[in-house]
């Protein structure tokens, strides 16, 4: 697990902001997918689902975009 990060580390160092635009593309795109997949009686929960990751994932994100933003301006 370990290597994977490392490689992942690897790949994002040598993107630049196209490239990762283009990946959170894909991935939403996979997501939209996969949504239609999923049957009606469960639509709800997989929502609700997505909403918790949703929000556990971009809150540290963008905690750490303005701890970058505010590091740069001074």
């Amino acid at each position: 697990m370990k290597k994977l990060f490392d490689y992942a580390d690897r790949y994002i160092k040598k993107s630049d902001w196209k490239d990762l635009a283009m990946l959170k593309f894909c991935l939403f795109s996979m997501g939209i997918l996969a949504g239609m997949r999923i049957p009606e009686k469960n639509r709800k929960q997989a929502a609700g689902i997505a909403a918790a990751v949703f929000v556990a994932t971009y809150i540290p994100l963008m905690a750490k975009f303005f701890s970058v933003v505010v590091s740069e301006e001074d």
